[in-house]
């Protein structure tokens, strides 16, 4: 039986990571870690955790977890991970791993120094229609037999993200009791989205530059998982739509940002073509319940054989529990992370690339 202690049980860290560890049989939620003193007995009191400490100090002294939930916000990474490492050996945060590549750098250091596991919740990689196109592309990959990955088209619509999934947040209305540090403007190369300072030459690029890794990182991170490789970004016109890429391998991909919206639906897709067939996927709005995403694979061999498409049906799990069995998994040494912080890293790097080519800086160095 896996121990897990959560770190904030705010509305994502109560519907969409803590009710999903409760429903796992492998784990048991022990302990929470909140500052909001009522709301963290409220949570405790109706989901029947044994204890509510007022901070994850308090809660790391007294309590003996395999893992950690740390639902936070990203800009409370670097000061808050630091203290967690080496006090527990798994850690699960949301993405992105900071806000500055320096800062995520200093995490990936600080986890592996202390031999700390820590998995980073690009959900997007546990749907269920995200496995099994993941197979189909290493398969293809491996024997050849739909010639070479060729490219690779994320479409990303901002649209209705929750999909009524946040329904049912408990709030006892009281305030935090301390304050919670944020990354410092010596990391971030700004302070904040109103005060342009450093590398980031006005206050337009420190706002674009966080809009993005909010909202794009997991795009930018699922852009790799398609790949299986490295890519460097190599197109960003100004208007914000677009991000080109290349792979180590030469291959194209590319991602659209909210080219369109939508107000009642979600529709992310993902095209990944090869010369001879293509794998499509459609994923649900992210916290979707019992929801997968939908899968299409077409291969057209060529050489007198009937060209096939197909639909797999999918169990009914959403991304998110999934991502919860992954994390229990990688607690009883079942699996590696998903995404671990070093990968993470890579992903804010991408973000610096984009929105320095956007606003014309070219390879200017801003970490």
């Amino acid at each position: 039986m896996i121990r897990i202690g959560f770190v904030g049980v705010g509305g994502m860290g109560q519907r969409a990571h803590l009710r999903n560890y409760l429903t796992i049989p492998e784990c048991e939620v022990v302990a929470l870690a909140e500052i909001r003193e009522k709301t963290g007995r409220l949570v405790a009191t109706r989901f029947g955790i044994p204890k509510a400490y007022r901070n994850h100090g308090e809660m790391l002294d007294a309590e003996k977890l395999d893992g950690v939930v740390a639902s936070q916000p990203f800009d409370v990474h670097a000061t808050l991970l630091p203290e967690i490492y080496g006090r527990v050996k798994h850690v699960f945060t949301e993405k992105p791993l900071a806000v500055s590549v320096k800062a995520g750098e200093t995490l990936a250091a600080l986890a592996e120094k202390t031999g700390t596991v820590h998995m980073v919740g690009y959900h997007k990689r546990s749907d269920p229609a995200t496995a099994y196109a993941k197979d189909v592309i290493e398969r293809w990959k491996k024997s050849g037999e739909m010639g070479r990955l060729r490219y690779v088209r994320i479409t990303m619509p901002a649209g209705d993200w929750t999909a009524n999934g946040l329904m049912g947040i408990l709030n006892a209305g009281d305030q935090p009791t301390q304050d919670v540090p944020r990354e410092p403007a010596s990391l971030t190369g700004f302070s904040g989205a109103a005060e342009g300072v450093g590398c980031w030459q006005w206050k337009g690029q420190a706002g674009d530059y966080l809009g993005f890794v909010n909202y794009y990182i997991h795009q930018v991170n699922y852009m790799r998982h398609m790949l299986g490789e490295a890519y460097k970004v190599v197109f960003a016109p100004k208007s914000g739509v677009l991000l080109a890429v290349q792979s180590e391998s030469g291959v194209t991909g590319t991602i659209e940002m909210t080219p369109y919206r939508t107000t009642l639906d979600w529709e992310e897709s993902i095209l990944v073509c090869f010369e001879k067939g293509y794998v499509r996927i459609e994923l649900p709005a992210p916290t979707a319940i019992n929801r997968p995403g939908r899968v299409e694979v077409f291969a057209d061999p060529g050489d007198g054989a009937t060209p096939m498409r197909s639909s797999p049906t999918l169990p009914w799990i959403h991304a998110m529990r999934q991502q919860a069995v992954n994390f229990v998994r990688v607690c009883r040494g079942e699996m590696a992370p998903p995404c671990t912080a070093a990968e993470a890293v890579e992903d804010l790097k991408v973000a610096r690339d984009y929105v320095q080519m956007r606003h014309g800086q070219g390879d200017m160095e801003c970490r």
